[in-house]
């Protein structure tokens, strides 16, 4: 299993339901490792989604805990159990956890990689991704050049987990 997220350099991704930037290459990126696999997301991520719809050319997997939600073109549990269970039927390779905050804290264990988009900036924000650097299991693998998107400088850092949790029901 996959994280793929955009984070700025306090682990930052969010603000009251919203990405802190829009880079288009990194939406690129994104859309390019996730098309043809399955992303799992909560709620709330999905909410920010384009129309709140899930995301076309891929398997949407929405975690929530209201028992009446429902969505057309969307797989939804409501428990990590029940979230397990329906990831058991997929390659472990495939599946990518795109956000939010609540969502990345519960699965980084079990992740063997993690795409990272790393903002050289500091934004305002009330959501983070855990914290890579300071994780012992958890080190860089591929990390890309610098890159401008007009003022903002970025890079995509590949980690590597050595020691992901699996997934046992």
């Amino acid at each position: 299993m996959n994280a793929i997220v955009s984070a700025d350099s306090n682990w930052g991704i969010g603000l009251r339901g919203s990405l802190l930037v829009r880079i288009p290459a990194d939406m690129k990126q994104f859309r390019q490792k996730t098309i043809g696999n399955v992303i799992v997301l909560g709620r709330k991520t999905l909410e920010g989604f384009p129309n709140g719809i899930p995301l076309q050319g891929r398997t949407n997997i929405i975690l929530t805990h209201n028992p009446s939600f429902s969505v057309r073109g969307g797989i939804v549990v409501h428990s990590k159990e029940e979230l397990f269970e329906e990831l058991k039927k997929y390659d472990s390779e495939s599946i990518y956890v795109v956000g939010g905050g609540s969502i990345y804290d519960m699965l980084i264990p079990y992740c063997d990689k993690a795409y990272v988009t790393r903002v050289d900036y500091r934004y305002e924000a009330d959501t983070h991704f855990p914290d890579l650097d300071r994780m012992d299991n958890w080190s860089i693998t591929e990390e890309s050049e610098e890159e401008t998107c007009f003022s903002i400088e970025y890079k995509y850092v590949t980690y590597t987990n050595s020691n992901p949790l699996k997934i046992d029901l």
